[in-house]
């Protein structure tokens, strides 16, 4: 069963219910520096296995940039 949900702005199909470690592994991004939003949360690094992603869910991956 799939679902969509909204990925930096732009719909995106998931086979099925995923977490977002699951979903950030298959962007290839999981061992880059990068935040996480869902519905505008910011979802913290540790609890990304556990957060399932919903059907509609609006995710923002933004990448870290160091400065000052």
């Amino acid at each position: 069963m799939s679902i969509e949900i909204t990925l930096n702005g732009e719909a995106h199909q998931l086979s099925g219910p995923q977490s977002v470690a699951e979903l950030v592994a298959a962007l290839n991004l999981s061992h880059q520096a990068i935040a996480v939003a869902v519905n505008r949360s910011i979802i913290a690094r540790p609890d990304w296995d556990e957060y399932q992603l919903q059907a509609q869910d609006q995710v923002d991956v933004v990448h870290a940039i160091g400065g000052g």
